[in-house]
């Protein structure tokens, strides 16, 4: 009910005014104009005409008539919308306040509505804020280019924009053409008449494009196909602002967008080489073996990027460069400690990046462990396994049990199993023993 009630709510209540369908109440002024009106509304917000609505009985079509001859139209007028505008006021803040998860699953929706009468300023600037920091929510969206103009270019208007300023210009002309459909598909196919539709439709958008803040490369890819929908002094001030920087220009320059770089986390991928290799120097490393292999082939692949993400596509060059990159830290690995298994299901698809004697030495290591080796063998890490410290042995208490000491000291460390009576962390102090303390009340 909630959602059907704001999914009503979110049209402009002062087009309400304007309809014939649903009213069902008529106000008759000075010199018998009639105003339509709405019953729900006036309870809402007029206990005024809430009351004059209690005193009328309705026609036979429910509709009730409200007379006053005394109030002249134009003044009647203006109360009509202070009541339906103030309700849809009501309304932006409820749905910025109160509604932020429903206007979070109808954001299409709601932000469509905002600009159909520009009514909901408050509510328009809410949104924007929230498009500009995740802008794939519109322009990503499959109805993008159903979106009004006024929104596109509220949009643009933005120096906060988070997009690359390449990609705006190609939603706008995305946009334009998606506009105008009868627009031949093949750009080679387009007269000057095409060109002159497009820049026609995206004649109040066009000026908010920062051109002089798109590559080199994104003006001959992107911008000069379109050339012909921009003005010739623009065009020509563009090819001179790549040429000379610094020389004065006729049109218009705004400024570049602020692109927010979000700050990288403190990931592993990031970490210094030295950092790694000392870690990897370690002796009492806490790790397996075949997970911080793992780890370093990761973090060698996140130094290069260019790397194909299968590992099927990769290609000798591409092993040797993996290789190069962990060249000060693959002498640090304890290959003869990593089960056989792990060897080929994790080692064995990067054999490449490893000397020919070392993949020789261990597949004769899983054949004959005791057979002598060429390649340097590290010793095993030493994994520390906790113990339990010992319980204190003697006989602490004739009422509390091994049982239930176990017990007290699993819950006090939030185990989900029982320690083993015979094996618990806690030691247990007796603070009193009635036979050999005594049992007298003051004692306790």
């Amino acid at each position: 009910m909630a959602l059907k009630f704001f999914d009503k709510l979110s049209q402009n209540f002062t087009k309400l005014l304007n309809e014939k369908d649903d009213y069902n109440v008529i106000i008759e002024v000075e010199d018998k104009k009639q105003f339509t009106a709405h019953s729900n509304i006036f309870k809402c917000r007029s206990p005024y005409f809430c009351k004059e609505l209690d005193t009328i009985n309705p026609s036979e079509n429910n509709i009730k008539t409200i007379v006053k001859p005394d109030i002249s139209a134009q003044v009647l007028d203006i109360i009509l919308k202070y009541i339906y505008g103030e309700l849809s006021k009501k309304l932006e803040i409820i749905l910025i306040e109160d509604k932020a998860s429903w206007l979070k699953s109808h954001f299409s929706l709601v932000y469509r509505t905002i600009f159909i009468n520009n009514n909901f300023k408050d509510l328009e600037n809410f949104c924007n804020n929230i498009v500009v920091k995740y802008p794939s929510l519109i322009f990503d969206a499959e109805d993008f280019t159903s979106l009004q103009e006024a929104a596109l270019i509220s949009l643009l208007k933005r120096d906060d924009l988070q997009v690359e300023e390449a990609k705006i210009w190609e939603y706008v002309i995305k946009w334009g053409i998606a506009q105008n459909p009868t627009l031949p598909a093949n750009l080679d196919e387009w007269n000057k008449d095409n060109f002159l539709t497009l820049k026609t439709t995206l004649q109040h958008c066009l000026p908010y494009i920062r051109y002089f803040h798109i590559s080199g490369d994104d003006i001959l890819k992107k911008v000069e196909p379109y050339k012909k929908i921009l003005d010739k002094q623009l065009w020509k001030d563009l090819f001179q602002h790549f040429l000379s920087p610094n020389q004065p220009k006729k049109s218009v320059v705004l400024p570049a967008r602020t692109i927010l770089i979000p700050e990288l986390p403190n990931h592993f991928t990031s970490l210094q080489e030295a950092a790694l290799i000392s870690l990897l120097k370690r002796d009492d490393l806490q790790v397996e073996e075949a997970k911080i292999w793992e780890y370093v082939i990761k973090w060698g692949i996140a130094q290069n990027p260019t790397l194909p993400a299968n590992l099927d596509e990769w290609n000798k060059d591409n092993f040797l460069t993996l290789k190069t990159t962990l060249q000060h830290c693959l002498p640090y690995i304890r290959y003869f400690h990593i089960s056989g298994d792990d060897i080929l299901k994790k080692v064995e698809p990067y054999k490449k990046i490893l000397d020919k004697q070392l993949w020789k030495d261990l597949f004769q290591h899983f054949l004959s462990p005791n057979q002598p080796k060429k390649s340097v063998v590290l010793p095993a890490r030493t994994i520390l396994i906790p113990e339990l410290p010992n319980r204190f042995k003697e006989l602490f208490s004739t009422i509390i049990s091994d049982d239930h000491a176990a017990e007290i000291s699993s819950r006090i460390d939030h185990k989900n199993s029982i320690y083993p009576s015979v094996n618990y962390p806690h030691k247990f102090q007796l603070i009193l023993r009635g036979s050999k303390d005594g049992f007298a009340p003051r004692t306790f």
